[in-house]
């Protein structure tokens, strides 16, 4: 295990009670995919859907002190997807904002537009030469960034902001790998017949950038990767119906027998930016949130040749999605604010705050596993909730003069943890380099926040409560579902690649 984990009181009193807690009895609380489909309204715009995002110190070998940033988007994506696979919006504005002063507008934003252009591939059949109907046209291996051998061509510009986003001014940053301020993305993984190595092929996507206003060279990927959450979709949603049977080394069964996402894919916006870059000399805690936008008007013309078909926009951006902390809209946010919130920014979130103070998952928990033992914490408001999604945790991820607003929050001066010797519960397992310290995508995010939601805290006396304000705070609860570093990457863009279109591939889906 790693010297820099438990080194707090904060994760040595929360890795003891885990590990003293005696168990009522196995017991599954449900499973969420962060952000998949979380909002009426986003549910029907998946081009633009955020379903997860990550904020940690690298812990690839040779890259301390770098930040890693990663926003997927475009959920429950088939391989076989063809023959126009998964696009991002080429209208539509993708921001990651970071903030580094404590408060609750963003001082950097880091903005991607996406651009599409077609080659009009022609084939010519009977001595007239006729557009072919694919992606690719067939002729040649896709086997480099900007191949001759495909159709259609994703590219994307990456700004920098300082400042609040409305009125800082976008700067590019610099692709120093072709001394551009554009970057190749590439194909979705249709299969080993296109693309023969497609893990070579992605790798040469990964661009080296020069941020301005910030020394020192980073990492941009932009493409598809395999979904890495885990989840039992189906059961989940019908009213928490998961049953797993005990086992006598895990009396709460960890292992999901259906993972309903196992052959879906996501799109990733990856950056890796050293920490100074972000903190600015203000600290060592920065916050972090992402955001999709769209432009207010969308009119259906005349259809017409091309890529973006009878679309025309205008007018300004209007945000319609956002995600900081994963499973805030999914599990905290009342249905009908759900819309509201991904339209929402960080500094109007005392709107949304009685969701925190007075959440119903808990007691929705108790209502349908009372007769096991659950029980709600009774302590209002729950300031344990709000030092965990609104402030940071004190000690570990809260800055100075915070002010309450939902984003992810990372300590930058806690050193990485190598991916053998991480805990997937992070700070509850005695790693502060994990949840809720920034997010790593082996962290088991879904486990940790139903023990924090049902008052893990206050079994510890921190967050303002105590004990006997949660009666079933000490219970393993978990979603049956098991994730751990382990199933990922430990170098940039760390996300696994993507499942394959056609099955007669290398990396057919296992």
């Amino acid at each position: 295990m790693s010297s820099a984990i438990l080194r707090s009181p904060l994760s040595q009193a929360i890795a003891a009670a885990l590990f003293s807690a005696a168990l009522a009895g196995p017991w599954a609380a449900p499973a969420h995919a962060s952000s998949h489909r979380e909002a009426p309204f986003i549910a029907g715009l998946p081009q633009v859907d955020g379903t997860d995002f990550y904020m940690f110190n690298s812990y690839e070998p040779g890259r301390s002190g770098y930040v890693v940033l990663v926003a997927n988007y475009l959920p429950l994506q088939d391989g076989y997807g063809g023959p126009n696979y998964f696009h991002l919006d080429p209208q539509a504005l993708y921001e990651i904002h970071v903030v580094n002063d404590g408060g609750a507008v963003e001082n950097i934003t880091f903005r991607f537009k996406v651009q599409n252009t077609l080659d009009d591939n022609q084939l010519s059949v009977g001595g007239k030469m006729v557009s072919i109907p694919l992606v690719q046209n067939g002729s040649a291996d896709v086997s480099a960034a900007a191949s001759p051998a495909l159709n259609v061509h994703e590219t994307y510009t990456l700004d920098v902001i300082y400042g609040p986003r409305a009125t800082g001014t976008p700067q590019p940053v610099l692709n120093t790998t072709t001394g551009t301020t554009t970057f190749d993305k590439p194909v979705d993984n249709i299969g080993a017949k296109t693309i023969s190595n497609y893990v070579a092929y992605a790798n040469k996507h990964v661009w080296d950038i020069r941020v301005p206003g910030c020394d020192g060279i980073g990492r941009v990927f932009v493409g598809q990767r395999r979904d890495p959450f885990v989840v039992n979709l189906g059961e989940t949603f019908d009213l928490v119906n998961i049953k797993y049977p005990a086992t006598e080394l895990l009396p709460a069964a960890e292992f999901a027998t259906v993972d309903s996402i196992v052959d879906n894919n996501v799109t990733a916006i990856e950056l890796e930016v050293p920490a100074p870059c972000l903190t600015q000399g203000k600290g060592t805690i920065i916050g972090g949130w992402t955001t999709a936008s769209l432009p207010a008007t969308r009119l259906l013309g005349t259809v017409a040749q091309g890529l973006d078909g009878a679309q025309q926009t205008s007018g300004n951006f209007v945000q319609v999605s956002r995600l900081g902390m994963p499973l805030v809209n999914e599990v905290v946010i009342g249905l009908k604010d759900k819309n509201k919130f991904n339209g929402s920014e960080p500094k109007d979130d005392a709107q949304f705050a009685d969701y925190v103070t007075n959440p119903t998952l808990p007691a929705l928990l108790e209502i349908l596993f009372g007769g096991a033992g659950v029980k709600a914490p009774t302590n209002f408001p729950r300031t344990d909730l709000v030092a965990a999604f609104l402030t940071g945790v004190s000690g570990l991820n809260q800055p100075a003069n915070v002010v309450a607003s939902e984003m992810l929050r990372l300590n930058t001066a806690i050193p990485a943890v190598p991916a053998a010797s991480q805990s997937r519960l992070g700070v509850l397992g005695g790693d502060n380099a994990g949840f809720p310290n920034g997010r790593r995508p082996g962290d088991d995010v879904v486990d940790i926040e139903l023990r924090v939601a049902m008052g893990v805290l206050c079994t510890l006396n921190l967050g303002g409560c105590k004990p006997s304000d949660a009666p079933a705070g000490g219970l393993h609860y978990t979603d049956g579902a098991f994730i751990y570093a382990g199933y990922f990457a430990s170098a940039f863009p760390f996300l696994q690649p993507p499942l394959p279109g056609s099955p007669n591939s290398d990396n057919a889906i296992p």
